[in-house]
């Protein structure tokens, strides 16, 4: 294993403006969206009284999640002390800030009047959980800056470890935090579970991680640096168990509620009679998030083409997708039992009658706010790149692999 160097993203300027450009284009088309829905008010929007969280929110939580999985790589590294993580550390934290700044612009723009956030960080309900989440996201940008610059500044590498522990447990008690959003909204029968804050924890690292080895491929690939064949293994076996963790989790937690007899109608309705919800959690969730990426990544031929290894994530981000959307859309899209064992009362509050489930349809404003923030969350982390010295200059395995020996 030689010493590593770091050197800035170094693809010639055009390339470089071209991507930005290009990604520029996504960050436009979602300024004006907001523009949009702010003049003309939120029911230009899918959202209604009753689905109250929409499109915008499930490109947020999605982002959130993953920016707290991206840190997993430099976790490794530091916490658990594997040597071949470490050199991957740098862009792992960069790449955790900015998914987590591209989530929360979009919430923050979803708000309709993101003045409004001032209320959020001025008056807080300890009760909420989202009170609690202003610290939670504010902390780990924080935390994780610091712990860049114990790694990237020589004479402060000597906390890099200390600094690597809090950000891993912040991490965990962050994405605990945005589970559990979820874990204690009783009025919904879909969100009401404890299992959601650890099936949340598993979905981090299954998003985060996905989303690394795409940028590190794309990025490396485009510089003509190289990528060992085993660290690339390595990411790619990792990746195989979390997915399959998440699919263990989305087990746990469909089984423990059809054990409930009360949870009976929630289930049948994501599992089989939903319409687009069960369509998405089959498809979307199951088959293209969770079975098709399994298949390819311990597939003994497929999971050695470099391109089948970048389909694989690409499908793993888009089943994460679908996932975030059946929780938060198809959750709420379930009507409510306000009055348990009773008639629903038809009345213009409630489009639901006599148990039938809320409509809900994505916009385009919401759906171009959404890959705003993810466009975002890109074009920060090569702007990044392209300043800084967050990339080594090889991830050949002789490179950085303490136990790596050639083949005879």
């Amino acid at each position: 294993m030689s010493k590593i160097h770091y050197r800035e993203w170094g693809i010639p300027s055009p390339t470089y403006w071209g991507i930005l450009i290009f990604l520029g284009l996504f960050i436009a088309a979602a300024g004006v969206s907001v523009l949009y829905m702010e003049h003309m008010g939120h029911w230009v929007t899918g959202m209604t009284n009753q689905i109250v969280w929409g499109t915008p929110h499930v490109f947020a939580v999605f982002l959130i999640v993953a920016a707290s999985g991206a840190l997993n790589v430099a976790s490794i590294g530091s916490v658990f002390g594997k040597k071949v993580y470490k050199p991957l550390a740098p862009l792992s934290g960069l790449l955790a800030i900015t998914l987590l700044v591209g989530g929360l612009l979009v919430l923050v723009l979803d708000l309709g009047r993101p003045d409004r956030l001032i209320v959020a960080m001025t008056t807080y309900n300890f009760k909420s959980i989202f009170a609690w989440n202003i610290y939670l996201y504010t902390g780990f940008m924080v935390i994780v800056a610091t712990y860049l610059f114990t790694m990237m500044e020589r004479k402060a590498n000597v906390y890099t470890k200390p600094m690597g522990f809090l950000a891993f447990v912040w991490r965990l008690a962050l994405t605990t935090g945005t589970g559990s959003i979820f874990g204690f909204l009783v009025a919904r029968q879909a969100y009401d579970a404890a299992v959601m804050a650890p099936m949340f924890i598993v979905m981090s690292f299954s998003f985060g991680l996905a989303f690394y080895i795409l940028m590190v491929m794309f990025m490396y690939n485009l510089d003509g640096r190289p990528v060992g064949d085993g660290l690339l293994n390595r990411l790619k076996n990792l990746l195989g168990v979390f997915v399959a963790g998440v699919l263990y989790f989305t087990l746990a937690y469909h089984l423990t509620n059809l054990y409930v007899t009360e949870n009976h109608g929630v289930e049948a309705f994501i599992l089989l009679n939903g319409g687009v919800y069960t369509t998405v959690f089959w498809m979307g969730e199951v088959i293209i998030g969770g079975l098709l990426p399994l298949a390819i990544i311990f597939h003994p031929g497929l999971s050695q083409s470099r391109c089948w290894i970048a389909a694989a994530c690409l499908l793993v981000l888009l089943g994460g997708l679908s996932k975030v959307f059946v929780i938060i859309i198809g959750g709420q899209a379930f009507p409510m039992s306000i009055f348990p064992g009773m008639t629903i009362v038809e009345g213009s509050v409630f489009d639901a009658v006599n148990g039938q489930p809320f409509s809900y349809a994505p916009s385009l404003p919401e759906v171009l706010l959404g890959l705003g923030g993810i466009a975002m969350a890109i074009a920060a982390t090569l702007v990044g790149v392209r300043m800084l010295k967050f990339l080594p200059v090889s991830l050949a395995d002789e490179a950085v692999d303490p136990h790596y020996s050639a083949k005879p």
